[in-house]
């Protein structure tokens, strides 16, 4: 299981995503444990088995075994902070953001890895689900870490390809049926 079987799944049209791929996660500046945490969060969001188990093949070669849940934490705590802050930011009315949201986050303040990596791979799925009040929050906690904006650039463009290929597999093996 690799990013090199994925590649190879994706069709002609899609070449610039296949180059994406590639270059995402061969030339990032980013720690491997960043890099493969963020892929590994992202593929589960996007829920594709495919790009899911290719990337958590790959990720697992790179990855503590605290790494790879605290990759899967993220994906799992975001599924749910980004639909709870997307739609209170949605609604419009401010009075929503300063309720209590009464939603057990403990694995945020004690994620088994670095803060800095974990919140990184929050911003990314954040991304990937489209929560803009979560995109935010992260990327101000990452920057007030010292995170320069390129690196958490290169977590968004992480979430945008991962995202992309399993959007382009989603959507071949459904016109196979067609």
């Amino acid at each position: 299981m690799s990013i090199d079987n994925l590649k190879a799944a994706l069709p002609d049209y899609a070449k610039d995503t296949k180059l994406n791929l590639g270059s995402v996660t061969t030339t990032s500046s980013l720690t491997d444990q960043q890099l493969w945490g963020a892929a590994l969060a992202c593929a589960m969001a996007t829920r594709s088995a495919q790009v899911i188990a290719e990337v958590a093949g790959e990720a697992a070669g790179n990855l503590s075994a605290e790494a790879f849940k605290a990759a899967k934490a993220a994906a799992s705590i975001m599924a749910m902070n980004n639909v709870y802050y997307r739609a209170t930011h949605l609604i419009g009315d401010e009075q929503y953001s300063t309720m209590p949201a009464k939603l057990r986050m403990t694995v945020i303040g004690n994620p088994g890895v670095d803060k800095v990596d974990f919140e990184l791979w929050c911003l990314a799925v954040s991304a990937v689900n489209g929560c803009g009040r979560c995109l935010e929050s992260h990327e101000q906690v990452l920057r007030g870490a010292g995170m320069p904006r390129e690196q958490i650039q290169e977590a968004l463009r992480i979430a945008a390809v991962i995202n992309a290929t399993a959007a382009t597999l989603e959507a071949e093996a459904a016109l196979v049926t067609v």
